[in-house]
């Protein structure tokens, strides 16, 4: 239960960086605030988006790496843990009781058995 809540809020998390990313203007933009573009982007303050987007991103990583240990955490915790008690019975009634035996050759058929092909007639 615990492993599908953490992976909904990593595909979130993931989400949510990923656009944020995507909001965020490269080093190109800076060309356009010298003929006159620059006064747009002042929403977000003087400095315009790139502090409040670049802290946005930086605490988005860091909750997505940390969500990736716990759940390698929690992974690696579910494989060494012993099976339980119905995952034990589950795996008793799916084991083979006994060694498959191997398939027994099939001869082919002799070609003197097989009946002629009718020839057609034009």
């Amino acid at each position: 239960m615990l492993q599908t809540v953490l992976l909904v809020i990593h595909v979130l998390i993931a989400i949510a960086l990923i656009s944020i990313i995507l909001l965020q203007q490269g080093r190109g933009a800076t060309a356009g605030a010298a003929f006159g573009s620059g006064a747009s982007s002042t929403v977000f303050g003087a400095r315009g988006t790139g502090s409040f987007l670049s802290r946005t991103t930086s605490v988005l990583a860091l909750l997505f790496f940390g969500n990736c240990l716990l759940l390698a955490f929690l992974a690696s915790r579910l494989d060494a843990a012993p099976p339980s008690s119905i995952g034990a019975q589950l795996i008793e009634h799916a084991a083979p009781t006994s060694t498959p035996k191997a398939p027994v050759p099939v001869a082919p058929a002799p070609v003197s058995d097989v009946p002629p092909i009718p020839a057609s007639k034009p």
